[in-house]
């Protein structure tokens, strides 16, 4: 085909958002004879969209001298400005200060007034935020509001809308925000944004709703965003950070086998961004879930995956200390990750752990504190999740330090906040409290039937060491600790059904306990046939809870 084949090509393929085809027909004419500035664009932007962050820079780069050689310096701004976003949005900020210099240089040598200084006041905002200036960035982003609305930059006006709903959100002006955030999405849904933009503002948006437990708007752009990414079957970009948030709505509605498969998705589109800071939430909403059902062992290995991709493995990684009976390591990490972190809403997401495995160590008094902070930080972000959060850790609280009747309204009150939320598993953990509380009032009908939903729960999800603990409550014991150490005869197990019972609660499929165990499937299945009689359970969870109990994991 002709160069000039292939430019129509890729322009067109441009136009509608077939981005694979863009690129690969913009490259082959820039290989024959090199674009023009703004078909130079056209490939930056099908490079971004594909995963080519790199060759996004090259091209923007391109663009902006030829530009500044055609005597078109405010073009060769947004460039400049786009180039160092990119790169700041990857964490390398001493690339993007460059080019956010250049932008600023070019601006400050215009002797009129003009959109492009709205672009420079965005590279400042950026700044701002990422110090934690939440007013000064909003301050900055609202004088880029002007000058949008001045020269009807649309994509200006929704960029600096964003900012300055995200810097109110922040600051705990979350109603205010919110209205700035969804008046940024109307030209987002109406498709009147360039390409990169669009998908910057969708996980912008929904970054700061779940900042702000606003599950529900989460969802709501969230299922937009995965509307869009549809649309465009081979973008790369954005399509990862929708996995994962996909990945954590599914987990809070209980789906949690499409919750692991959605996280995985999500990794390998990370992968082939190799934006290794990103792809670290696909391992650790992984963990999350594995911790949940158990399988610890899996669980381990997802947290240490996300750490090698430079990510938190907290608070996770502590909760998986105690399910492993390491309390010191479980209080020391949590205790280590508190003290290194100073902004509220990442405090809030830190202190419930705090309190469970405070309360689990018998430090009441460091529960209480980590209590009565969560609770003060609700009352500055009202909306959202944030409280409901807040008032079940209370519940939690009071039970564990004898104040059954507070405890009960507080976990009576999280619990109908979490049914409206269709969270199953918060639920039943707050139902399995509340069982707890009327054991301890004496209410034994009540007692049993909390207990029995949460416990019912607790097995479809396949939550293992709930549904232990559930049955430590109902025999009326304190639930027990899982050390990991596996005692002789148990139940009547022989030592091979013991094996193959620690293999199952830690969620292995038959072939793979085969494997492990050196004997054919078929022996497998009829030793989990001998296990579930011996145990008068009817499934793996089941049993996996019961290993849990008696120590065999």
């Amino acid at each position: 085909m002709s160069v000039a084949g292939d430019l129509e090509r890729g322009r067109a393929a441009c136009a509608v958002r077939a981005w694979a085809d863009a690129y690969k027909a913009l490259d082959l004419a820039d290989h024959v004879t090199p674009l023009g500035a703004e078909d130079l664009e056209l490939l930056a932007t099908s490079a971004h969209m594909t995963g080519r962050h790199e060759d996004m820079v090259s091209g923007l780069e391109r663009a902006y001298g030829s530009y500044l050689e055609d005597g078109r310096p405010l073009r060769a701004v947004r460039c400049a400005f786009w180039a160092g976003a990119d790169l700041a949005f990857r964490r390398e900020m001493g690339r993007a200060a460059g080019w956010f210099g250049r932008a600023q240089r070019l601006v400050e040598a215009e002797e009129v007034a003009c959109a492009e200084e709205g672009y420079v006041l965005m590279s400042a905002v950026m700044a701002q935020r990422a110090g934690g200036d939440y007013a000064g960035a909003y301050a900055t982003a609202d004088r880029a509001v002007v000058i949008a609305e001045r020269f009807g930059d649309t994509d200006l006006l929704a960029l600096s809308l964003e900012e300055k709903g995200h810097a109110c959100v922040r600051e705990g002006r979350v109603e205010v925000g919110l209205r700035l955030l969804d008046e940024a999405m109307v030209a987002v849904t109406a498709g009147a944004l360039s390409p990169v933009l669009t998908g910057v503002i969708y996980c912008e948006v929904i970054d700061a709703c779940r900042a702000v437990y606003e599950l529900r708007r989460a969802q709501e752009w969230t299922e937009a965003l995965t509307s869009w990414c549809q649309q465009q079957p081979d973008m790369v970009a954005f399509s990862g950070q929708c996995l994962v948030y996909r990945a954590e709505i599914m987990q809070l509605h209980g789906a949690w086998p499409e919750a692991l498969a959605e996280a995985g998705r999500a990794g390998e589109r990370f992968r082939q961004e190799r934006n290794d800071w990103a792809a670290a939430q696909s391992p650790y909403r992984q963990a999350e879930i594995h911790r949940l059902r158990g399988e610890l062992a899996a669980a381990e290995e997802a947290y240490r995956d996300a750490a090698r991709c430079g990510g938190d493995p907290q608070p996770g990684l502590a909760l998986l200390r105690l399910a492993q009976g390491d309390e010191s390591a479980a209080t020391g990490a949590i205790n280590r990750v508190i003290a290194e972190t100073t902004e509220p809403l990442r405090r809030a997401r830190l202190l419930p752990a705090c309190v469970e495995i405070m309360l689990a160590v018998g430090d009441t008094e460091a529960a209480r504190r980590a209590c009565d902070e969560l609770g003060a930080i609700a009352e500055s972000y009202p909306s959202g999740a944030l409280p409901v959060i807040a008032k079940d850790v209370r519940g939690r609280v009071e039970l564990a330090t004898g104040d059954v009747r507070s405890a009960l309204v507080a976990l009576r009150s999280a619990e109908q906040a979490w049914q409206e939320l269709e969270a199953p598993y918060e639920t039943a953990r707050t139902r399995m409290g509340m069982g707890a509380a009327c054991r301890a009032l004496g209410d034994d009908d009540t007692a049993a039937l909390e207990l029995e939903a949460a416990r019912a729960v607790f097995e479809r999800l396949g939550a293992a060491p709930d549904v232990a603990r559930v049955d430590s409550i109902t025999r009326g014991a304190a639930p027990e600790k899982f050390s990991g150490h596996a005692p002789g005869s148990i139940a009547g197990l022989t030592a091979r059904e013991q094996a193959v019972l620690r293999l199952v609660a830690a969620g292995k499929h038959n072939r793979e306990i085969a494997s492990a165990l050196v004997i054919s499937e078929h022996t497998v299945a009829r030793h989990i046939q001998n296990i579930f009689a011996k145990l008068d359970v009817s499934s793996r969870t089941a049993a996996s809870a019961f290993a849990y109990e008696h120590h065999l994991v």
